[in-house]
């Protein structure tokens, strides 16, 4: 199954350029190792509990808060400190494309619905340039703080890749 992103003017597009090649940026994305290492904002860690990587496959994995800060503003809130997360891979083409579709089912007073990620992996020389694509979320306000979480993760990531290629 291809999953094409509808460009519209409420996607939004994080590119980033990393100082590796692509299969170790693939191998950080879609192993259950190289998630655990980064895939999560700040103030935050993940257990991948299921990863299976191929269209219709599945990636399940709790995320707890764990920095005073987070662990504040979801008391405060009125979420629980640890969530579950399942997406389902869309389309998976190794080193080269990843997209998936997550269930928010986390939104209290909101009916449960999917929400679209495209990654577009590129190599180029001994770096990869990377493209995550990211439709938005159900209101201003959740879809600015999903990019913005987003973004985070992606600088753990370099920061991750930093750390391995030195």
């Amino acid at each position: 199954m291809t999953t094409e992103p509808m460009p519209g003017l409420d996607t939004a597009r994080l590119e980033r350029t990393y100082d590796a090649p692509a299969e170790l940026v693939w191998e950080l994305l879609t192993t259950a190792a190289g998630l655990e290492e980064w895939w999560v904002p700040d103030g935050f860690e993940i257990r991948v509990s299921e990863l299976e990587l191929r269209p219709g496959g599945q990636l399940r994995y709790s995320m707890t808060a764990t920095a005073p800060e987070q662990v504040a503003f979801m008391r405060n809130t009125g979420n629980p400190l640890s969530t579950e997360f399942r997406k389902t891979f869309t389309e998976v083409a190794p080193a080269a494309r990843l997209a998936y579709l997550s269930l928010i089912d986390f939104v209290s007073g909101h009916e449960p619905y999917e929400h679209l990620t495209t990654i577009d992996i590129e190599p180029a020389g001994d770096r990869t340039n990377l493209v995550m694509t990211l439709d938005p979320l159900h209101d201003e306000t959740w879809t600015q703080q999903h990019r913005a979480h987003r973004g985070n993760e992606l600088d753990n990531l370099a920061a991750l890749i930093r750390r391995r290629t030195r």
